[in-house]
């Protein structure tokens, strides 16, 4: 097994567990207690985790929720909220559209009116939403499960073949030099697959997600359309990823969050 795979195995079950040991590592990934050691030295040196005795922790506790896990990430809603409602003034009626599996797009496919659209989506979540909306034409790309979304080869080759006129994008961490980021190597096909078909490209972020790094960069951040966020961002954090080529848009503050499940 590849160092690559061992470091995002490691921090899945980091994110699953809050905490892991060398000899437990060390039995599930079939490698000698120095290999993990080395693994976990190069992952603290990346500020992915912190090591203790006998194992290692998360950096930070925020990171429990970065993965797609069997509910919805339910931190930041009114962020989310907040973006998903400016997502929404990009949509037109019998637009095709792409969304990503996350929690602020399943936010996008809740307040999406049952109107003519043609909505692609890989997340069981989304199509759970969206599947009550008749009017909306809900095309799934295949593929096999790992925990909501629908991924593999199956599911890229599709997608590569549709004419996506926007794609909404989600992300663990963004960086104004290491770009957007995320853990596990299953998503990052897709996200690319999205990136490459779709003729406006746009990110859904919220605030607490920038200036981290994850294990994988999928993109950069001058390869989207327009990164949507909320407007809790400093002057000096805007100025930095402006320097790095991002258009950023801000959602509107509204009084209280739209959706509240």
């Amino acid at each position: 097994m590849s160092s690559m795979k061992r470091h995002q195995q490691i921090m899945e079950l980091l994110i699953q567990q809050g905490e892991v040991t060398v000899h437990d590592l060390s039995e599930q990934l079939d490698v000698t207690g120095k290999t993990i050691r080395n693994d976990l030295e190069v992952l603290e040196q990346r500020s992915l985790l912190t090591r203790v005795h006998g194992g290692a922790v998360l950096k930070h506790a925020t990171d429990l929720g970065l993965l797609p896990l069997q509910i919805p990430n339910q931190k930041h809603i009114t962020e989310k909220n907040n973006i998903a409602q400016k997502a929404l003034e990009l949509i037109e009626e019998n637009d095709i559209i792409a969304l990503d599996g996350g929690s602020t797009t399943l936010a996008i496919a809740k307040l999406l009116e049952d109107k003519p659209l043609t909505v692609i989506t890989n997340d069981l979540f989304i199509m759970s939403e969206l599947i009550r909306k008749t009017k909306i034409r809900l095309v799934i790309p295949g593929g096999y499960r790992n925990r909501n979304l629908l991924v593999g080869n199956e599911a890229i080759t599709f997608i590569r073949k549709l004419n996506i006129q926007k794609a909404f994008i989600s992300t663990t961490a963004i960086h104004p030099e290491q770009g957007l980021s995320i853990y596990t190597s299953e998503l990052y096909d897709m996200k690319r697959a999205l990136l490459e078909t779709a003729k406006n490209v746009y990110c859904v972020v919220d605030s607490s997600k920038f200036g981290k790094m994850a294990l994988l960069t999928f993109a950069q951040l001058n390869e989207f359309s327009s990164i949507i966020t909320d407007r809790n961002l400093s002057a000096v954090d805007i100025h930095a990823y402006e320097e790095h080529k991002a258009k950023l848009l801000f959602a509107n503050h509204l009084i209280k969050p739209i959706i509240e499940s």
